[in-house]
């Protein structure tokens, strides 16, 4: 590398590090947010307030509610005794569940006959309804299990087992983290790239690199080179904390997770640099880079699932890096994919930072005076 693109990539180095407020968007909210998004953002549940009406005085009534109360996914804050006690406690949200055992519950088990249970939800978020009630269905079925081999009865015909592969705990977290590092780099290397022409030129000091014996492209590598290392640097560290604190397995080969990584920062730089080949202002290059920022994010599936989007909008994703290295973050990191597996998802990466590096050197040669 020429020493005078490897002095530029320096100096904007330099600038980036003497700046407290630059310093601060590079260490602070990524340490956060990844604190935030590890422990808040998470597709579980676990302590959901719950009533319990008990209207049976049975065996069998009080070992199902037993159940329901030793289960880390409930809390039973709430007995009531009346019928007309119930809808308050939805009301007020002082409970998300009601668990109705009617008189005969217990008796009619023993009959043989069929009991019946009723759960009154709190559906205002369908989802979490949705949630809580599968958790009471499962535990449910166990109940059933064990009484009818406790009771000498037939079992089901067929019975249901479950095996979840790559995440056999379905823990939501070993599913969200790695989509972090994704997010987390680009936001830091975009916010970084973008403010770099930006800032040269709200200084007044962009005029010095024009009379500078360098060439434009030059110029353009050397503003890149500081995104792609800090990229490198805010992806090591977060993928350090998912694997230590966190403790995601990391399953695949360190070389195919890097190859992604450099590949996807290769891209998220070029869109960087045609932000700032374009914005006057700092303003503008930061609302520049989080208009590009919000539909990336929405459109790469880092929380919903992108055969769930409407087939015009699905095609827009192939626009969006971020698509294609949240699919190579997490196939290293859950399903130990290698390079031959990942092929398909680097060349996009690679093809959206070469038009995007090439579109930013033309902005900026046309930009510069």
């Amino acid at each position: 590398m020429p020493w005078h693109i490897f002095a530029i990539a320096l100096k904007e180095l330099l600038a980036l590090l003497r700046d407290p407020r630059s310093r601060l968007v590079l260490i602070g909210p990524p340490i956060a947010q990844l604190l935030v998004f590890g422990y808040a953002a998470t597709f579980d549940l676990n302590h959901v307030p719950v009533a319990i009406h008990n209207e049976d005085g049975g065996g069998a009534g009080r070992e199902l509610i037993a159940r329901i109360a030793g289960s880390p996914h409930f809390d039973v804050v709430a007995q009531p005794t009346r019928d007309e006690q119930i809808a308050p406690l939805i009301d007020n949200k002082k409970v998300l569940l009601v668990v109705h055992l009617d008189q005969r519950f217990s008796a009619d088990l023993l009959r043989g006959q069929t009991a019946t249970l009723q759960a009154i939800l709190d559906g205002r978020n369908s989802n979490t309804a949705m949630l809580a009630l599968n958790y009471l269905r499962a535990i449910l079925l166990d109940f059933n299990r064990d009484w009818a081999m406790q009771q000498g009865q037939r079992g089901p015909p067929a019975v249901l087992r479950t095996r979840a592969w790559y995440n056999a705990d379905l823990n939501s977290r070993w599913f969200i983290v790695p989509g972090i590092v994704g997010l987390l780099t680009l936001v830091v290397t975009l916010v970084v790239t973008a403010l770099s022409v930006a800032r040269e030129r709200e200084q007044g000091t962009f005029d010095q690199l024009l009379v500078t014996p360098l060439r434009p492209v030059e110029i353009l590598i050397g503003k890149a080179l500081p995104g792609v290392l800090i990229g490198v640097l805010e992806a090591s560290f977060i993928i350090a904390l998912a694997v230590l604190w966190f403790e995601i397995p990391l399953r695949g080969g360190i070389g195919a997770l890097y190859v992604g990584v450099l590949l996807f920062l290769l891209s998220a730089v070029g869109v960087g640099l045609v932000i700032s080949a374009i914005s006057v202002t700092q303003q503008q290059a930061v609302l520049g880079a989080f208009l590009f920022l919000v539909p990336a994010v929405i459109l790469s599936g880092f929380a919903t699932p992108i055969a769930n989007m409407p087939e015009v909008v699905q095609w827009l994703t192939y626009l969006d890096p971020l698509r294609y290295f949240l699919i190579v973050v997490r196939g290293v990191f859950l399903e130990g994919d290698g390079y031959a597996l990942l092929l398909n998802q680097y060349w996009p990466m690679a093809i959206i930072g070469v038009v995007s590096l090439a579109a930013a050197g033309w902005l900026f040669r046309h930009r510069m005076y």
